[in-house]
């Protein structure tokens, strides 16, 4: 067995809340990212899924160095990125680089498209001449016209295909992607999902998509873990946890994805959860999950945090109660508005 090449252990991204302008005290913490485990084969894509605010965007701006590391370790091929000092940083960025969600927001709309893909040559000193960029431009499926022209000349689809452009251009082993597709049509999101393929398939590249839709996730991910409020609750092969989630965290979102077939749609079991996220800065106590589970349990959930175990080979979850609720051991109760508010009070 080969180590992956991206190991993340314990990573923990948490903010402080401050109040007051000049002497301004510290009044609590953000735990944006608490305690997450992960594991990138090379040469795979990892699909990182959950709702809006659960933390998945910091966790990847973290281990690029983006965000600061709390707490934890994220080791990129033996070397443990979040201890580098500066220049070591900026040497090991060669291999790990971003594509951003919003590539109008991304791309300096001062820059033309050929100063955009020639900045990280010049910042890392690496001789180019305009054969590269047509290279790079070539890459991504747009003319070698496209290099005087600046962002606003395109449209979102042909944006994020330079800002990909952009993440390639230093050659890099690891390509962390923040919902590359969000900001797109849908007529246009296959398209930029198969570039990306495309480009892994060609240069080899390992893959991290950060994305809220599961359609998007199966599309190109090889594994995926789900993370629920800073924490990861279940990783395991695409094909697996499509198939058979375990988590009830898993199970709701899954359920709220649309099946074509009006036949299954009428018939399958549907989960709703009930209450928004809790904040980040006040998370509940015990599993994170525990104020909108449908199969919250008393005696451990509110206070014991689980911790992520593997209950079959490739297939990791944490919940004390995996295989009681997947055996149908403890079926699923209502929560009520009402309740979800007197849990989170609770917690």
């Amino acid at each position: 067995m080969t180590e992956p090449l991206v190991q993340v252990r314990g990573l923990k991204v948490h903010f402080p809340i401050r109040k007051g302008l000049i002497l301004a005290r510290q009044t609590g913490t953000v735990r944006a990212v608490d305690g997450v485990d992960l594991d990138i084969e090379a040469g795979r894509t990892l699909g990182l899924v959950g709702e809006s605010g659960c933390g998945k965007s910091t966790l990847g701006r973290a281990m690029l160095r983006l965000a600061p590391v709390t707490e934890g370790s994220v080791v990129f091929d033996g070397t443990d990125v979040a201890t580098l000092e500066r220049e070591a940083l900026r040497s090991m960025r060669q291999n790990m680089q971003m594509v951003f969600q919003d590539p109008l927001a991304s791309l300096n709309p001062r820059q033309s498209v050929e100063t955009i893909l020639t900045e990280p040559l010049r910042a890392h000193g690496i001789a180019y001449d305009s054969s590269r960029v047509r290279e790079l431009l070539e890459l991504v499926g747009l003319p070698s016209a496209a290099a005087q022209k600046y962002p606003h000349e395109f449209s979102g689809g042909q944006r994020q295909r330079i800002g990909i452009a952009r993440a390639i251009a230093l050659e890099p082993r690891f390509v962390i992607a923040d919902e590359p597709v969000s900001a797109l049509d849908v007529s246009i999101q296959a398209q930029v999902l198969n570039l990306l393929e495309d480009l892994q398939q060609e240069l080899g590249l390992t893959y991290l998509v950060i994305a809220h839709d599961l359609a998007v996730v199966r599309h190109v991910a090889d594994d995926v873990a789900v993370m629920y409020l800073g924490g990861i609750v279940e990783q395991a092969a695409s094909d697996d946890l499509y198939s058979t989630p375990m988590h009830p965290y898993t199970k709701a979102l899954m359920s709220a994805v649309p099946v074509p077939d009006p036949r299954v749609e009428e018939t399958r079991e549907r989960i709703i959860l009930q209450g928004d996220l809790p904040s980040p800065a006040n998370p509940p106590s015990g599993c994170r999950f525990h104020s909108r589970c449908p199969f919250r349990q008393e005696t451990r959930c509110d206070d014991e945090r689980p911790e992520l175990v593997e209950v079959r080979p490739g297939h990791t979850v944490a919940c004390h109660w995996v295989e009681e609720i997947n055996s149908g051991q403890i079926r699923p109760h209502e929560l009520t508005p009402d309740t979800v508010v007197q849990l989170e009070g609770h917690s």
